[in-house]
């Protein structure tokens, strides 16, 4: 596996060793060992997975402490759009994203520690998203930060009129108004 500096501290690219053949591929998707020497020390205690057609927009979310949670994220299907928001409010990119195509073509990971805001938009006709988290969901402890707050000025590459968002994800707080608890 290799990793890949995002310019932000702590957020991670990974792209996986892969070996193909005319038969298929295989490749090694997490290794625990290689995962705390080379990226973190966190122990992931549950993997999540959706599906989601084009132009599904979902995020930013995520949840504050004492919940919050760390995600290594990858699509198994079709072609995604993934943004981190870093909300460390010491961190000198707080308020800055990074944003990279995941895929199944190109086996893509993107490490979101905790501390940032994650959102991804389905470029593709379908996309199953999979992740790992480092912690359990709370309702309690979940925000949001606004999709298109013009302070982020995300391009999320989909045009606005195509963007299918949850009820939630619509009403979402401004960045400006958000009030840092990392």
């Amino acid at each position: 596996m290799k990793k890949t500096s995002t310019g932000i501290e702590d957020l991670y690219v990974i792209e996986p060793t892969v070996h193909g053949d005319d038969r298929g591929y295989f490749m090694e998707s997490f290794s625990e060992q290689w995962f705390q020497k080379e990226i973190s020390d966190t122990r992931f205690v549950q993997d999540n997975e959706s599906k989601s057609s084009r132009g599904v927009l979902r995020g930013l979310h995520f949840q504050n402490p004492p919940m919050a949670q760390a995600k290594l994220v990858r699509v198994v299907q079709g072609e995604v759009l993934d943004v981190a928001v870093d909300l460390r409010k010491n961190s000198p990119t707080y308020g800055k994203h990074f944003s990279v195509l995941l895929s199944a073509e190109n086996k893509k990971q993107l490490f979101v520690p905790r501390g940032f805001a994650h959102g991804f938009s389905v470029l593709s006709e379908t996309a199953v998203f999979s992740y790992k988290v480092d912690n359990f969901y709370s309702q309690e402890m979940e925000e949001g930060i606004l999709w298109n707050d013009p302070e982020l000025n995300i391009d999320w590459h989909l045009p606005e009129a195509e963007v299918r968002l949850s009820e939630k994800d619509k009403t979402q707080q401004r960045f400006a108004d958000y009030k840092s608890q990392f």
